[in-house]
């Protein structure tokens, strides 16, 4: 019987002094895991702010594919939020704030423990976006320090899962970057009109900074000289070499009126005819135009099509500042034909 009582007595001193051992342990915890990814901020900022697409990326899920995922109306945004209920248990997650590109701050309730804050951050970068994931809590409950300590710590448990969803983020948004799409529309009229140009030569490595000062010149001559935008900015080719990736061009942007050009200035006006043309489509980042002109040229030939004399241009249709992913840029070419 002493020997029970003595056993008893250990044990329970063993189990006092662990808990006393885990009730001093932090109250506080703040758990943060950054990566660079390759991306604008207001992409990455886009997916992370509606939780619908959380299940691409999450580790959670990842891990546990049959958890249940509710969605009320409001997914994204400021009140936006989503439940879960797997087999460790129920949970919600709400956006409180949402500053655009920027931060997003939400709170994370699972089962009875108190809330948590999980907080987001980008940071633009010259390598693309820092993207930093936290969670932090200022009021940690004892079964939560037990679980924590007998995992090694709340960094040690949860720090590895955010490492694993902020790669396949990367993963993800990287992908979405990079679809694209050709459609050949078919033959059709282009209506033309006057435009505003300037000329140059270019390459691969260096075409679209040469095109983005071409527009800036005509855009701030047109600005100092009240001139009117009256359409998309184009680019008319005047010659095109596939083989060394070279291009001799015409950057335009069309005016309702023909301009005299004033002053020492090597902008020139031009206009386009009303013409009949092969129109075809690209939904996509415009390295992908290469591909575009290629099968566009193909079906010239196999539908034994003939090219005019007119050069052959393109159309740049949304702006790339109000679609910061570049699988929405949106590019019509059009090659002149004979009648």
């Amino acid at each position: 019987m002493k020997a029970a009582k003595y056993i008893i007595i250990i044990l329970l001193i063993i189990i006092i002094g662990s808990c006393t051992y885990v009730a001093v342990q932090p109250n506080n915890y703040d758990i943060t895991r950054t990566r660079t990814i390759n991306a604008p901020a207001a992409v990455i900022f886009n997916n992370v702010n509606d939780f619908k697409n959380w299940e691409s990326w999450s580790p959670w899920i990842e891990r546990e594919p049959t958890i249940k995922i509710t969605y009320p109306e409001q997914t994204s945004g400021i009140g936006g939020s989503y439940s879960w209920e797997g087999k460790d248990g129920i949970g919600t997650m709400k956006t409180l704030m949402a500053s655009p590109y920027d931060s997003i701050s939400q709170e994370m309730q699972f089962e009875n423990f108190p809330p948590s804050n999980v907080y987001w951050k980008f940071d633009k970068t010259e390598k693309g976006t820092n993207v930093t994931w936290g969670m932090k809590s200022d009021n940690v409950p004892f079964l939560l320090k037990f679980f924590a300590l007998f995992n090694g710590g709340m960094d040690n448990m949860i720090g590895p899962d955010y490492e694993r969803g902020l790669e396949k983020l990367d993963s993800l948004i990287i992908e979405s970057m990079s679809k694209y799409e050709v459609a050949i529309n078919g033959v059709t009229e282009h209506g033309g009109g006057f435009y505003l140009y300037k000329t140059t030569n270019a390459n691969n490595s260096n075409i679209s900074q040469t095109m983005g000062q071409q527009y800036g010149a005509i855009g701030m001559y047109m600005g100092q000289h009240n001139i009117a935008m009256n359409g998309m900015p184009f680019t008319i080719y005047h010659d095109m070499n596939f083989e060394n990736s070279t291009v001799i061009m015409s950057n335009a942007i069309p005016v309702t009126e023909k301009i005299t050009i004033t002053g020492n200035s090597d902008i020139q006006c031009g206009y386009q005819p009303k013409q009949k043309v092969l129109k075809t489509t690209l939904k996509g980042n415009y390295t992908n135009l290469p591909k575009a002109w290629q099968a566009a040229m193909k079906h010239l030939a196999n539908n034994n099509l003939e090219q005019s004399t007119e050069k052959p241009f393109e159309i740049y249709t949304n702006d790339p500042g109000d679609f910061p992913n570049p699988a929405n840029w949106i590019t019509e070419i059009y090659i002149p034909l004979k009648d």
